[in-house]
């Protein structure tokens, strides 16, 4: 095997990739060298001394090249002095290693019984006992007995805040540093180090607010010891305790895998999830997760959810039964017939959304049904999406990753973390955006356009491939339109497009030939500042194919969708528009009046939620929903990887499952459906969606080993605590691009440009902006996002607006009351405000109207 080298561990000879660590060549050979400090994601550190371990190389005879033999015929070993650390020493032809003599478990013992010295003897208390590194490999080659006394130990703090999230115990920690090289090497946030020297070195973390991570959870996953815990689950449990079930992240487009664990809780009285844990998923989002979906889970068990269905009695909404629910429901739907309308969250599972549309288009023989939040280009991700196959992690030199109109790590944080890791083995990062974000660190070029332009550098970029006839050879048998395109993209400048975004033509031909000379490119895309998405997409989809970017792995159009099944609602329902006003109006899992967002006048009006929103106050019934934790079903991430999540927690109160109401409704309407489990709608939409076809549970149940080992009794101190993957890997349904034969289009659009004179009204995501969701989480409570209209100084001075005013913004025909925020690093012209408070990029339609804002009722007044 090409670039391998053999060599003997205990006697046993393994082949294995050149370079390898000898504990990881260990570890692939099912041979165990324990460690602490060493972790298969972080760069080795040689740290604890716990993976000591003989090492030789056969000795060679110069002349004949051939091994020295002693006189029983045995390879000559000429070993090293001293015993070498595993987890830094790399394996080279004819190295011999020796993991279990006495001089090695000496060694193991020496350095257990002197961790020990200093490490309190809490186990029964412990958050880590029943899934301790430390207490395992005590118990497997520590010393029977301690020969230090017990009244010298050290020691120090038990409780000590890194932050809002995590707690450190000082007394635990044995210094390995895991924490501390995650933070510096996979995040990107070095926020902690060691201080002091000696018996009193400590963790410390030197941000301000402290312990300033998105990723902080993941620390503790790592942890060796007990050391580092979470404020919600800190004795809260033991593992034994709980069980775990295997979910996905419903919080933004990545799809990380998780576990759910959920016990009977003391706390709440009934079924609860007490942690979230990774779930080992390589291809997705290997063992990490992000801070927001560890801990934005309360929502699922908060004491304000919908428990039983509301009726409008005498103008109040008062509890009624299901029967009497549905029946009013049915009777409304029956008499709006073909003119009911429909609008469904992109939160809802696949197989809700799939019986969702047969209810409008089979039952009631209704069209007017749109998803919520409107997303366009979906049918430009069905055609030039990342090929299947696609993993950050195999990407490396020669691949190129672009990121436009979007922050990638308040938008798809565990993306960020895996763009980031590509870029340290060699990957190529472009980052273009309106303003600053911290994936530019890594990025060249940087392409900082004015917002509402994007369409015109991507224009740019497009003419300098026809002018340099930088047109991939493997890709022209299969465009077609690549002379009207090159006949529009043609009639603007270069000179003239720098001038209008901002982005100079070096720049332009910069990025231009970056793709044109990558082997693979992955374009991330956002909706940030997007004036013109439609031509945003098509212009994204026509730089990757004119380049031969499409159509397989590593290669494509990524989209920074909300959330975690927005796909899935493309898919399944797609964003048509509805009538001004209908006579029935079907909300289902969405806000229209709270996000900001218009929706038809209805004469009846049903929301279906998991709680009381804006939307559902005005509602004739309000119908209770599960959470996603409350059932099973599947979910499609952004690069349209179909997963199963599980059933992990009872249904609170009287709630059903968006799919069981439908299935009541339609059989209610003369119907015969007859589903009985969710497992039975993906059945059918298996046998019926080509997108979709062969999808069933068992399908999406199929997993198999991955590197490293994580999770197991184990591997626990190798790997961490994240969990191993038994709900499934899920599977990903091809581009049109995949195709065999399958021809390449392209697309023109002249984008709508805003005039240089326009101030623009940008909605910006963060991880943390205030919402139905997170508001139910009081761990972050500190860390959410406030709503505000962020401007420039300069800007404001020009609108008349004051710092911490409240103003009414007049925007895409609506008013979108804000508090004023003043900002230096916001674009001038712009003003920036909260993608839950509008949905688009508009342009500022008059003044501000300042407001006073009633705190006892939270209305608003002139």
């Amino acid at each position: 095997m090409a670039g391998t080298v053999r060599i003997l561990i205990d006697d046993r000879p393994i082949e294995v990739p050149a370079g390898t660590l000898v504990v990881d060549a260990a570890k692939q050979a099912g041979i165990d060298i324990p460690v602490f400090c060493y972790h298969p994601k972080l760069e080795p550190a040689g740290m604890c001394r716990m993976c000591l371990v003989e090492v030789g190389t056969i000795q060679v005879d110069p002349n004949t090249r051939q091994p020295l033999r002693d006189e029983e015929g045995r390879p000559v070993v000429r070993w090293m002095p001293r015993l070498q650390t595993a987890c830094t020493t790399r394996v080279v032809e004819g190295m011999v290693v020796r993991t279990n003599t006495l001089q090695v478990r000496e060694a193991q013992r020496a350095v257990l019984e002197f961790l020990l010295t200093s490490h309190p003897l809490d186990c029964p208390i412990c958050d880590k006992g029943g899934e301790c590194p430390l207490q395992n490999l005590t118990m497997r080659y520590g010393p029977a007995e301690s020969r230090f006394d017990y009244w010298d130990k050290m020691h120090q703090e038990k409780r000590v805040p890194l932050g809002d999230l995590i707690i450190l115990d000082r007394e635990r920690c044995i210094l390995c540093g895991r924490c501390i090289r995650f933070q510096e090497e996979i995040a990107d946030d070095p926020v902690l180090g060691f201080s002091d020297r000696g018996r009193g070195m400590e963790i410390i973390t030197f941000s301000d607010p402290p312990f300033a991570s998105y990723f902080s959870g993941n620390t503790t996953d790592i942890c060796p010891v007990g050391a580092l815990t979470t404020t919600d689950f800190r004795f809260r449990a033991r593992p034994w305790e709980m069980t775990p079930i295997p979910s996905v992240c419903p919080h933004c487009p990545v799809g990380c895998n998780i576990t759910l664990d959920v016990r009977i809780s003391a706390r709440k009285g009934g079924w609860d999830i007490l942690r979230v844990m990774p779930r080992q998923h390589e291809e997705v989002n290997e063992i990490w997760i992000c801070d927001k979906g560890r801990f934005v889970h309360h929502f699922a068990t908060a004491e304000d959810r919908l428990r039983q269905p509301l009726a409008r009695r005498n103008g109040e909404l008062v509890p009624v039964s299901w029967e009497e629910a549905l029946t009013r429901v049915a009777e409304a739907m029956r008499q709006a017939g073909s003119r009911a309308a429909g609008i469904v969250g992109d939160r809802l599972p696949n197989e809700d959304l799939y019986l969702f549309r047969r209810l409008f288009a089979e039952v009631l023989g209704s069209s007017w049904i749109t998803m919520d939040p409107p997303i366009t280009g979906a049918e430009w991700v069905a055609r030039y999406g990342v090929g299947v196959g696609t993993d950050f992690g195999r990407m490396g030199p020669g691949s190129l990753i672009v990121v436009m109109a979007g922050d990638l790590e308040e938008e798809a944080p565990v993306w960020f973390l895996r763009v980031r890791g590509a870029v340290r083995r060699g990957a190529r990062l472009i980052v273009a955006g309106g303003r600053p974000q911290k994936a530019e660190r890594y990025a060249d070029p940087i392409l900082r356009y004015r917002y509402g332009t994007e369409a015109l550098v991507l224009i740019g970029a497009l003419r300098v491939l026809f002018e340099e006839d930088r047109i991939a050879p493997e890709a022209r048998p299969r465009l077609d339109g690549v002379e009207a395109l090159r006949k529009a993209v043609m009639g603007y400048s270069l000179d003239e497009i720098g001038r209008r975004s901002g982005v100079p033509r070096e720049a332009l031909q910069a990025f231009a030939r970056a793709v044109a000379e990558a082997r693979d490119v992955v374009f991330l895309f956002g909706r940030e500042g997007v004036f013109d998405e439609e031509a945003l997409v098509g212009l994204a989809a026509d730089l990757l194919a004119l380049t031969g970017h499409v159509g397989r792995a590593q290669n494509g159009l990524l989209p920074l969708w909300p959330h975690g099944n927005t796909q899935g609602a493309l898919d399944f329902i797609g964003v048509q528009p509805l009538p001004e006003e209908v006579p029935f109006l079907y909300v289902v899992g969405a806000d229209p009046l709270g996000d900001g967002r218009p929706m038809p006048r209805a004469g009846f009006l049903v929301v279906q939620d998991l709680f009381l929103t804006e939307t559902a106050r005005l509602a004739d019934v309000v119908l209770p929903a599960q959470s996603w934790a409350e059932r099973d079903g599947t979910f499609t991430s952004a690069e349209r990887r179909v997963q199963r999540f599980y059933k992990a927690i009872p249904a609170q109160g009287e709630a059903r499952a968006d799919w069981e109401i439908f299935t009541a409704l339609a059989r209610r309407l003369g119907a015969g459906w007859l589903y009985l489990t969710p497992e039975a709608v993906m059945d059918e939409i298996a046998r019926a969606l080509p997108r979709y076809a062969g999808m069933d549970y068992e399908a999406l149940a199929w997993t198999r080993p991955q590197w490293p080992p994580v999770g197991t009794s184990r591997d626990l101190y190798f790997g961490g605590t994240a969990r191993p993957n038994t709900g499934g890997l899920g599977r990903v349904w091809p581009t049109e691009a995949e195709l065999p034969q399958a021809r390449w289009p392209l697309a023109w659009k002249a984008p709508t440009i805003p005039s240089e004179e326009a101030v623009l009204v940008v909605p910006v995501r963060r991880l943390y902006d205030e919402g139905t969701l997170i508001g139910r989480t009081p761990h972050l409570r500190n860390r959410m996002v406030p709503p505000a209209a962020r401007a420039h100084p300069e800007t404001a001075a020009r609108l008349g607006l004051r710092d911490g005013q409240s103003v009414l913004l007049p925007v895409n025909g609506g008013g979108i009351p804000l508090r004023v925020e003043l900002d230096a690093a916001v674009p001038a012209g712009v003003i920036l405000a909260p993608a839950s408070r509008i949905g688009r990029t508009g342009i500022l339609e008059g003044l501000p109207v300042a407001l006073r804002v009633e705190v006892g009722d939270g209305a608003v007044s002139a």
